[in-house]
């Protein structure tokens, strides 16, 4: 614990060392240069916390390589961007997993292979819940849809029964 306090207080020396060049600056542009500097300093602590915060919290690889990513693209681009990019990784990745949840429904051997493969118990309810409001995109894409136009047979959607038949081949 206390090498973290003094990480703690390094970094506030830094960004208090890089304030007082900012206020006692004799010219403008010397104000302006210390306080980019400051900006830069507190965009890449914003980009290293959310990494560390990842890396705690335990995602897969997956996730941290999204935070990686998606840091590069804030410093780059703008925070706009980066959540643009955040939002179509979570609707594509979700989707995939939605669609996977409804072709094991529908008895697909590699859906459940692909779950086997992919998770535990744990990470699959994590995704689960993370991923359920596309559940209902998805399943109104391809169920509820083909229904409506050309009169289809329409299979009955309970999330939590595909959950509980996966979460009992997970634990097996």
């Amino acid at each position: 614990m206390k090498n973290y306090l003094w990480l703690a207080l390094i970094i506030v020396l830094i960004f208090a060392i890089t304030l007082a060049g900012a206020i006692f600056s004799p010219s403008f542009s010397e104000r302006m240069s210390y306080l980019e500097l400051f900006m830069t300093m507190g965009s890449l602590l914003f980009v290293f916390s959310v990494l560390v915060v990842v890396a705690i919290l335990g995602f897969s690889s997956f996730a941290i390589f999204l935070a990686i990513i998606a840091s590069i693209i804030m410093a780059i681009f703008g925070v706009e961007i980066a959540l643009i990019m955040i939002g179509i990784t979570y609707a594509s990745w979700g989707l995939i997993f939605a669609m996977q949840l409804l072709l094991f429904e529908h008895g697909a051997k590699g859906a459940k292979e692909w779950f086997i493969d992919r998770y535990t118990h744990r990470s699959f309810f994590v995704e689960y819940r993370f991923f359920y409001p596309l559940l209902g995109v998805v399943y109104l894409l391809l169920e509820l849809l083909p229904y409506l136009i050309f009169k289809d047979n329409i299979a009955a959607f309970k999330p939590s029964a595909i959950a509980d038949k996966i979460d009992k081949i997970l634990k097996s």
